[in-house]
């Protein structure tokens, strides 16, 4: 797809008018017109300004200006580059600072880049090759030798996850077979609905919070998402409290790798 037409259909994926997208780049709709026609040809800053202006992911941006022309702004670094270093440790202190609760962070593929000790509770009686660094963590949910056998509110919890996957048909389609009900129970609240699973501590309630890196300039570390899970009633604090004193004291979290 060329240039204009990309840039066209970021803005309609978006619910933008060309008077809506200029203003925000600080153009004309004129411009802005002449640009998507293919009559005008933007410059690197315009096409920059464009696709912060279209509140484009990082990858999307970077895509805007190769189909401009024009090189990537933003580097994409693996994980053990250096320059990352610091953003990677600063997650391991949040890791650590939410036990007793579990938490964990993923890539924009949901496999699994590290996980604090109290995640154990979460996956306890899965098949070992479905946990642990590199494996996905919305695989480990829905599969049959994963988390689904525990999960009570299955149904919904599944909905809850393939709602989440966006652009990942593949996995989708994978994920879709190993849940064979898919609809919720009476009176649920959309998608609003925390996990229930049995554990050898009692049924857990859990609530999640996703947070990302809106302020990174790389491509990696602003598609990792830290997701942590919080206590959705008493009988679970108490539960995951009473989990992170039996368990192993000072055994270090998985690594950030």
């Amino acid at each position: 797809m060329d240039f204009s037409s990309t840039l066209r259909e970021r803005r309609t994926r978006g619910h933008l008018s060309q008077l809506d997208l200029a203003l925000r780049a600080g153009t004309t709709q004129r411009h802005l017109s002449f640009i998507e026609s293919g009559r005008s040809v933007p410059g690197r800053n315009m096409v920059v300004r464009l696709a912060e202006a279209l509140e484009l992911p990082l990858r999307e941006r970077n895509e805007l200006l190769l189909a401009a022309g024009y090189a990537p702004a933003y580097p994409e670094s693996s994980l053990d580059d250096p320059v990352l270093a610091p953003a990677l440790t600063a997650i391991d202190h949040i890791l650590r600072g939410h036990l007793p609760y579990p938490a964990l962070v993923v890539d924009r593929g949901g496999d699994l880049i590290a996980a604090n000790s109290a995640f154990d509770l979460i996956t306890e009686g899965a098949a070992p090759e479905l946990v642990g660094p590199g494996t996905n963590v919305y695989r480990l949910a829905l599969h049959p030798d994963g988390l689904a056998p525990r999960i009570r509110n299955l149904a919904e919890w599944a909905r809850h996850i393939l709602v989440r996957l966006g652009p990942l048909e593949e996995l989708r389609a994978e994920l879709t077979g190993y849940v064979h009900e898919l609809e919720p129970s009476a009176g649920l609240l959309g998608f609003a609905v925390p996990l229930r699973l049995r554990s050898t501590y009692g049924e857990l309630c859990l609530m999640t919070t996703v947070t990302t890196f809106a302020t990174a300039v790389d491509v990696t570390l602003a598609e990792l998402k830290l997701e942590a899970f919080l206590p959705a009633d008493p009988a679970t604090a108490e539960a995951l409290s009473a989990a992170a004193a039996t368990s192993h004291r000072g055994a270090p979290e998985r690594a950030v790798t």
